[in-house]
């Protein structure tokens, strides 16, 4: 018999209904979803404790800004705070730090500080050629300060080509060729000069050029028929290798490559085959030398200039080679820096190395003065109004934001429709409080306070009469308090038992900190969202579990199910052929 007719498979048994005709999967689901319900309130409530931990988050930001304003109002001598001001600023500028003493003082600038300069012999670098013969000189290799560039230049709007590998002579031929006989050139050795003439005016040079030798021989327009180079042409090359770099005396680092001198007692390396002389001038001025070494081109001359202004010298000593006479600042001569001179209410000539005046060379302390230029200024020292009355200003402000912010999080409004709106912090006592204690502390009269100076309604701040804010009602006695009794207003903010920036500050640090008030709310908060994640966590571990209970049990009625209906089939099929069959 054929029994296979009514079987179901193993995975066809797990098809909802399919031999019951019941649909369990969508009964399982909903059995589900009802137990999952729990979750929708717990998600409110985690959303809840957020907006809190934000809201908390937030005020605790204000406190930290307002907290800060307090403590710029503490810091130390603070109220201190000195303006310095100059009657001549073309004279002097000053400053003063807080505490320096009021009053004003007259200097008068006879000499302004200068730096030291050492400078080097002329004729540093080599004249171009020792004959005015320079049919030999190629552009590449003549001792000009800066190379010859190839390319086109013009001389009286014709156009001459050159190269590097051109002789100065050749150079010389073509100008003369160019300008059909008009322009001549020739070299003069005893001046290191080049020299173009004509029977009129020449003119020199085009935006077009694209060669250096014009500027390079150091030839400009002057209107005539004589140009000659403003000075002497030959010079030390910078990028060469030093021996290599034209210079007028042979250099020597001592034929071992460890070649020395020393500056300001700071000693100097070089190689004379390795080393350029743009190499050495950067060593020299990124030491501990305390000098800028240059060369100018003009002169033809090495310079050594102190980075601080003074009398003070410039110490130099070939250690290793001749470096410093090869160059020519050994042999070259010292222009002397100058002091400072100056007198202080017509008092004695004082003298300070640098242009910048301190207490060490005045005498009076915590002013700095720098001068600029000769002649009489009037320094006046005054307390710094404005800065201290900036600060109060953002002290209020500071505070006006912390109490805004509370009432925004713990206001319960109505609309026109009846409908209640009330804020995330609305039923946070300690929030409330805050708010409260917060007023109390800047609208108290401290205790032990004397004087015109009492409270901050004596500097024109008071309360808006709507809220918890302050306002600034009064400018003008915000800045009489502070030009004619400003201790009292010190007092007011600083006192260290009763100042309104002392407690203020101490109340901050009671809510903040590791163990204050917000961050204990905050803690709590956060524990409780995480409470709720463990919670649903834990809910949908046992959903689980419950969903593959009642999906096993249904499957196996669906087994038991599928094995009556085959047996039923059989025996159906059976008798039907046993009565055929008699």
């Amino acid at each position: 018999m054929a029994t296979s007719t009514g079987t179901t498979s193993t995975g066809a048994i797990q098809l909802s209904g399919l031999a019951s005709n019941i649909d369990w999967s969508s009964l399982v689901s909903q059995l589900m979803q009802a137990e999952r319900a729990p979750e929708t309130q717990m998600r409110a409530q985690q959303t809840t404790f957020n907006q809190k931990n934000t809201a908390l988050q937030s005020i605790g930001t204000a406190l930290t800004n307002l907290g800060n304003s307090a403590n710029a109002l503490l810091t130390p001598n603070f109220f201190q705070t000195r303006l310095a001001s100059s009657s001549n600023t073309a004279v002097a500028n000053a400053t003063a730090t807080a505490g320096t003493a009021l009053g004003t003082y007259t200097f008068n600038i006879s000499q302004l500080a200068s730096d030291a300069v050492q400078q080097g012999a002329t004729a540093a670098g080599s004249p171009l050629s020792a004959t005015n013969d320079v049919s030999s000189l190629v552009l590449a290799n003549a001792g000009f300060a800066t190379g010859v560039t190839g390319g086109t230049f013009t001389v009286n709007g014709q156009t001459i080509t050159i190269s590097t590998s051109d002789t100065l002579q050749s150079v010389f031929n073509q100008i003369n060729t160019a300008t059909g006989g008009a322009v001549t050139a020739t070299y003069d050795h005893t001046a290191d000069t080049i020299k173009l003439s004509s029977a009129s005016p020449i003119v020199l040079g085009s935006a077009t050029d694209t060669s250096n030798f014009l500027q390079v021989a150091k030839l400009y327009n002057n209107g005539t028929g004589t140009v000659i180079s403003t000075s002497a042409l030959g010079g030390v090359n910078l990028t060469n290798t030093l021996n290599n770099s034209n210079l007028s005396a042979a250099i020597s680092d001592g034929g071992s490559g460890n070649g020395a001198f020393s500056v300001n007692g700071v000693t100097i390396n070089f190689n004379a085959s390795t080393d350029t002389m743009d190499d050495v001038l950067a060593r020299i001025n990124n030491s501990a030398a305390g000098v800028t070494a240059t060369y100018d081109t003009i002169n033809n001359r090495f310079v050594l200039t102190n980075k601080t202004t003074g009398d003070v010298g410039i110490s130099l000593q070939d250690v290793t080679g001749n470096f410093l006479a090869a160059t020519g600042l050994s042999g070259g001569t010292l222009q002397h820096g100058n002091n400072l001179q100056y007198t202080i209410n017509n008092g004695g000539t004082l003298v300070s190395q640098s242009n910048i005046i301190t207490a060490a060379s005045s005498g009076v302390t915590g002013l700095n003065v720098t001068a600029t230029g000769k002649g009489i200024t009037t320094i006046s020292i005054g307390s710094d109004t404005n800065t201290i009355s900036s600060a109060i200003t953002s002290f209020v402000t500071q505070y006006n934001s912390l109490q805004t912010l509370m009432q925004t999080q713990t206001a319960v409004t109505t609309g026109s429709s009846g409908s209640v709106t009330a804020g995330i912090l609305a039923q946070d006592l300690d929030v409330n409080g805050m708010q409260t204690q917060m007023r109390s502390l800047v609208e108290a009269l401290p205790p032990g306070l004397g004087g015109v100076v009492q409270t901050l309604n004596d500097l024109g701040i008071v309360s808006n009469g709507r809220d918890n804010t302050l306002s600034v009602s009064n400018p003008t006695a915000l800045s009489n308090a502070l030009a004619n009794n400003l201790s009292a207003v010190q007092t007011l903010f600083t006192d260290p038992t009763s100042g309104i920036a002392t407690i203020v500050n101490n109340y901050i640090n009671t809510l903040q900190g590791t163990n204050g008030l917000l961050a204990t709310k905050e803690n709590d908060l956060s524990k409780e969202s995480t409470g709720i994640d463990n919670t649903i966590a834990a809910l949908e571990r046992k959903i689980t579990d419950d969903q593959n209970r009642l999906t096993n049990e249904f499957v196996n009625m669906e087994t038991v199910e599928s094995q009556i209906n085959t047996q039923k089939q059989y025996l159906t099929s059976y008798f039907s052929s046993s009565s055929s069959g008699g």
